[in-house]
């Protein structure tokens, strides 16, 4: 089968995680209609239907099921085999069970281990089925030539000599990747596929081969034209190398005769990888593609390619156009006596001119990082030929190394990335470690790569902990390397009274991007550093002294504080009991042992929600300020300095959102429980069904220092119902992430030195992830608890809060202490339900999270514990079965005295 007659298209719009129409069908349970669409996929071509209904609202078994069973009874349908396609095994094994005749499975493969696999390949085997094997093992994907076939004849060996697999029910995906992305390790990714499907079809007799076409196209995105054509040659050499079968869609397919002669030969070139300027040739040819409108757009904008090559590249970095560099580079490379003059030369008197713009607020965070992209593309453009001559004199010509790391247990890092490229910008090295790097790590590498300057970034308060325990490591090693503290917990203060007197070298915190440069810069210059470390220790000094005499917290008792608490009227208030969903489109209701049925206290889950309907809820001033653009939304788009590099950010945002919903770059995902519970001193008890026994205990600090006359100390413990106030009372929980696939988004942009668009994605990922945890509180205000159905509230409104009830999160003002995040991950069975996971300091991974409880009381509302006294301390730490010094790190920055005081 390797002729292009015997090609197989297999149609994928019965699938609802590919066709919103299709999924809104299937949700709204109007087969009919359902049905023709299968039926249109078997008329415009397809010999195989991709079946998939992974839906986090939908009974994915049920309408597996049903729509297999409906397709049973049309003839013009059933004609075509069906290809089973979920995540989920149940639903796997629900439609082998249905097919009438021989069905495929996508997919298994090795990448949990041999013990799986032969467990899934068995099942498939006693159901008759083909399976779809992806090239996938232990060690991950496969990307080379070798590594494709390497997994290919392990698992057709296993398969056939093992479990005697019919070779010709064995169907390997050998991942078809993206090309012409500018990075030289992917231009031969069309080359390799194709050649390790010759070889796996000659080395694996009676096997087929299949691939996701559209991936090979992934670079030009938004250009149609481009696409169908690469689509198309791609084909026109991978069927005759063995490729049978693959997801496409043929009726937007050119035929290969009819792409224009130049589109064509620029599209054999990238995909057969034959010259080293075929990406930028086709990248040059693309834009007659793009439309009439963009090519006048376009040539109005070109005057700068008449200038000067150098001026070319200074023009290029200044406005982040990476579209020509690679050619300017290499022109100026050949007038150049050695590659390393580029850098060192024009690109650094580019950089310069960036560095001078932002440093004197003519340019925004957004276009520094533009400029950092085209920067890294040039020089990933140079490094072949600065290797090539041993050029080993480059390591002294910048302006100093600075390793940068997230401390061990946080995970946050778009600020860190922001500040790693503006030190790009201006000629520091910068090695970036990552996030969650432990102490011993972090200093290996400063001593390693002989770094000028440590940066620590950290975002929750045991980063803060963390961060001292790093400088009196320093200390403990002797070294002498200047540390720079930055991240969103870290001030000024804590830095001067905590970090620095644990080390006697140079130690700063860092405000943000804008002041990194000139701290750095003053770092590394032996001179500069004695200068600005003998006025940082007399700094530091003052506020040490100023901290050790200002006025002290004035407590109460932890009896009085309890006795001064929020006075609430129980006797005539009945909580609102939750009741059942009066909507059930997004939502899988569970109810696990010990919590009764969903009408009483149950668990709600959402898997796979729609991120289209996260995004008009966003609430973008944060957005803009973790770009370093403070101001309100939508105001700042109008201000007269930061208005049009705001637009153009939020352009680029929206674009990128679109494509995040378009082709699924993120995987939203929810949890909220709500629980009968009661008050139990500061504590709030969760517990069973009938209310007989206590499941789970949230321990719950109190206000302790003085209010003036008829201010209450607030628990969170005052808003529910006390255990002998006769009422009953409910508590609810919940944690939603907007980040899963995040990583590999950020990761891939990364590899194509585009720090703008990964830092991008982050920044959307966490904007999603609140604007789900906004959606999530008022469908559960409104209707799964629903105490207040009529609620009408604008998106303004939401975001000011001004909704009844309240949901704190563990780490923040209200209830301070994150190992609180440990009882709601027990509470909700978080990390399987939505695959957020903890860290040994309790951030949540990935960081694009939201945890926290739900109160409905129409009195309780948002405050700060603030600084508590060593009764407290005691008395939290028996609650909680600790001994003082966890006690004591754990409520860290809320101690109102020193550790053992």
């Amino acid at each position: 089968m390797t002729s292009a007659t015997s090609f197989i298209n297999i149609g994928e719009r019965t699938n609802v995680t590919g066709s919103k129409r299709f999924m809104r069908l299937i949700k709204e349970e109007d087969y009919d209609t359902a049905l023709n669409v299968a039926r249109d996929q078997v008329e415009n071509g397809a010999q195989v239907i991709d079946i998939n209904m992974d839906e986090g609202m939908l009974d994915s078994v049920e309408a597996m099921r049903k729509f297999l069973n409906l397709i049973a009874g049309e003839p013009d349908i059933a004609k075509v085999p069906v290809m089973v396609d979920s995540s989920k095994w149940e639903v796997i094994e629900a439609g082998l069970q249905c097919i009438q005749g021989k069905g495929m499975v996508n997919s298994i493969s090795l990448k949990e281990g041999e013990e799986k696999f032969f467990e899934q390949a068995q099942a498939c085997l006693d159901y008759g089925a083909a399976v779809v094997v992806m090239a996938f093992d232990e060690q991950g994907q496969a990307d080379t030539e070798d590594r494709k076939v390497e997994i290919a004849e392990r698992a057709y060996k296993l398969l056939t000599e093992e479990i005697d697999f019919p070779p010709e029910d064995i169907i390997f995906d050998l991942n078809i990747f993206a090309i012409a992305t500018g990075i030289e390790e992917h231009n031969n990714y069309a080359v390799d596929f194709i050649n390790a499907t010759k070889r796996v079809r000659e080395s694996c007799p009676g096997c087929h081969v299949s691939g996701g076409l559209s991936n090979v196209s992934f670079s030009f995105r938004g250009n149609e034209t481009v696409r169908q054509a690469m689509h198309s040659v791609f084909l026109y050499h991978a069927i005759p190398a063995g490729l049978d079968m693959a997801i496409v869609n043929a009726g937007q397919l050119e035929v290969y005769d009819n792409i224009p002669d130049k589109l064509r030969e620029a599209c054999e070139d990238v995909i057969l990888n034959k010259r080293e300027d075929a990406t930028e040739r086709l990248l040059d040819l693309a834009e007659e593609y793009r439309g009439k409108g963009k090519k006048k757009d376009s040539k109005e904008d070109l005057a700068w390619r008449d200038f000067e090559v150098n001026k070319r590249l200074e023009h290029a970095l200044v406005k982040g156009i990476d579209s020509y560099v690679t050619e300017d580079t290499e022109e100026a490379r050949q007038k150049a006596d050695k590659p390393l003059e580029v850098i060192e030369g024009p690109l650094m008197d580019g950089m310069n001119v960036v560095g001078d713009l932002f440093g004197d607020g003519k340019m925004f965070l957004p276009q520094v990082v533009k400029s950092a992209r085209v920067m890294k593309k040039a020089v990933a453009y140079l490094m072949p030929y600065i290797e090539e001559e041993k050029a080993d004199e480059d390591k002294g010509s910048n302006n100093g190394t600075i390793i940068m790391a997230t401390v061990k247990g946080d995970v946050h890092d778009i600020g860190k990335n922001i500040v790693g490229v503006v030190l790009q910008c201006n000629n520091f090295e910068v090695i970036d470690l990552g996030v969650m790097v432990p102490m011993a790590d972090i200093l290996d590498a400063a001593e390693k790569h002989g770094a000028q300057v440590i940066g620590l970034s950290g975002l929750i308060t045991p980063s803060l902990d963390e961060m001292v325990n790093v400088a009196a490591e320093m200390q403990r090693r002797k070294m002498t390397t200047p540390l720079l503290i930055g991240g969103a917990t870290t001030s000024r203060a804590h830095t001067a009274v905590k970090i620095d007197p644990a080390y006697d070298g140079a130690v700063m915190w860092v405000k943000d991007a804008s002041r990194s440069v000139p701290v750095a810069s003053r770092m590394v210059s032996k001179d500069a550093r004695e200068k600005l470390v003998a006025e940082l220790k007399e700094d530091y000094d003052k506020l040490r002294e100023r901290h050790a005499n200002k006025k002290k917290d004035k407590f109460l008792t932890l009896a009085d504080a309890r006795s001064n608490g929020v006075a609430l009227d129980w006797e005539n208030y009945e909580p609102p009991r939750p009741k059942l969903p009066a909507t059930t489109d997004f939502a899988e209701r569970q109810a696990p042992p010990g919590y009764g049925e969903p009408n009483e206290a149950g668990m709600y889950v959402f898997k796979d929600f729609p991120i289209e309907k996260l995004v008009d809820t966003i609430d973008w001033t944060p957005f803009f300020m973790s770009w370093e653009m403070k101001g309100r939304y939508p105001n700042i788009l109008n201000d007269p300095n930061k208005g049009p590099e705001a637009r153009k950010l939020f352009d680029d945002a929206q674009a990128m959102l679109k494509q995040i919903v378009d082709e699924k770059w993120l995987t939203a995902q929810a949890v909220a429980g709500l629980f009968p519970a009661q008050r139990v001193g500061d504590d709030i008890h969760v517990l069973s069904d009938d209310r007989s026994e206590t499941l789970h205990v949230m321990c719950n600090l109190r206000q302790q220092t003085e209010h003036r006359k008829g201010v209450p100390n607030r628990s969170l413990a005052d808003f529910i119902a006390p255990e002998d106030s006769g009422r009953h009372d409910w508590v609810g929980g919940f944690a939603v992430t907007a980040g899963l696939g995040s990583k590999a988004i950020v990761e891939r942009f990364k590899a194509e030195h585009d720090d703008y668009n990964a830092i991008l994605v982050e920044a959307l990922a966490d904007r999603l992830a609140e604007s789900f945890a906004e959606w999530l509180h008022k469908f559960v205000r409104t209707d799964l608890w629903g105490h207040v159905p009529d609620e009408s509230l604008e998106n303004e409104e939401l975001i000011g809060e001004k909704y009844e009830g309240i949901r704190p999160a563990p780490g923040y003002p209200a209830c301070p202490e994150h190992t609180e995040k440990d009882t709601l991950w027990e509470m909700l069975d978080v990390e399987a339900n939505t695959g957020i996971e903890l860290t040994e300091s309790r951030a949540m991974w990935p960081g694009a999270a939201v945890s926290g409880w739900y109160f409905s009381h129409p009195e309780s509302r948002y405050f700060v514990v603030g600084r508590v006294a060593k009764d407290q301390v005691r008395d939290y730490a028996e609650r909680k079965g600790w001994d003082i010094a966890t006690a004591e790190k754990w409520i860290g920055p809320n101690l109102g005295y020193e550790p053992g005081g």
